[in-house]
């Protein structure tokens, strides 16, 4: 039986290396993200209705998106975070629902579906929460980490780091809503043997699982 997993974290919390890690290890990861950025390439129709919506200065010079530029918008507004959610949000639930799908019937060990707002859209109960997947996985540093990594990944300055973050859901919050936690803060070996470990346990047999 394949069990279907999500992968959650924040903003420099390192979920993408964390996924790299399952997928080296034999898990199907549809990555969110991915989908996204495929869903918006230019000439799609999600891209015109996103134009539609926000105007024409979205796009840069060759038509693409100008994800700077949506980013700065939507993370100073609330409401305008909403509706560039209403838009996307739909389009990506399904094509993950198709390639979860997919992995199941190839009979896949384990599907890590690699969602960074997952609990931000699911309800403050981690069974409630956990609804259409076998488990929760969070990958956790602390809040100051998270700020310290963002800086210096994206190159912007720390008030917008720190913006970046507040938008999103505490991730001690996260933390506290995850079935299972890998802690991101330590040597890079530490992490990937967590990830090691932990897909072991849920790529396992049911039977052997429950051990």
């Amino acid at each position: 039986m394949t069990r279907v997993v999500a992968l959650t974290g924040g903003i420099g919390t390192g979920k993408s290396t964390v996924a790299k890690h399952f997928a080296a290890l034999g898990a199907v990861v549809v990555d969110a993200d991915a989908i996204v950025h495929e869903l918006q390439a230019p000439g799609t129709p999600l891209l015109a209705e996103m134009a539609a919506a926000f105007g024409p200065e979205i796009l840069d010079a060759r038509g693409a998106l100008d994800r700077a530029r949506v980013a700065d918008r939507v993370f100073r507004d609330p409401a305008q975070r909403a509706r560039l959610n209403a838009l996307v949000h739909p389009r990506v639930g399904a094509e993950m629902a198709r390639r979860i799908d997919a992995a199941r019937r190839s009979g896949a060990p384990l599907v890590v579906v690699d969602i960074p707002l997952f609990f931000e859209t699911r309800p403050r109960d981690r069974d409630a929460a956990r609804a259409g997947f076998d488990a929760t996985v969070v990958v956790y540093v602390p809040r100051a980490v998270q700020v310290e990594r963002t800086v210096a990944r994206d190159g912007c300055s720390r008030a917008d780091a720190e913006r970046r973050i507040a938008a999103q859901l505490p991730i001690e919050e996260k933390r506290a809503l995850a079935d299972h936690v890998i802690d991101n803060s330590g040597a890079p070996g530490d992490t990937e043997a967590c990830v090691r470990a932990l897909y072991a346990k849920l790529a396992a047999p049911v039977e052997e699982a429950r051990a």
